[in-house]
């Protein structure tokens, strides 16, 4: 298990070309490993420029903290 942080916003195009944005939140156990768990959002964007839109406007995110790989 890798100890290298993980963006917790997460934008990928799905198998009918529409943006999805995934939230990940991590919590760490007592021995210090992440623990990860992410939840898809329903919302479909047409580009991947409106899908960090609505990143940055509803959870306040920077570009820092959206990863696209």
């Amino acid at each position: 298990m890798s100890r290298t942080p993980v963006r917790p916003y997460l934008i990928l195009k799905d198998e009918a070309g529409v943006f999805r944005v995934t939230v990940r939140t991590t919590r760490y156990n007592s021995q210090g490993y992440p623990l990860v768990s992410s939840e898809l959002l329903d919302d479909g964007f047409p580009t991947q420029t409106a899908a960090r839109k609505f990143v940055r406007e509803t959870y306040k995110g920077e570009a820092v903290d959206i990863a696209t790989k």
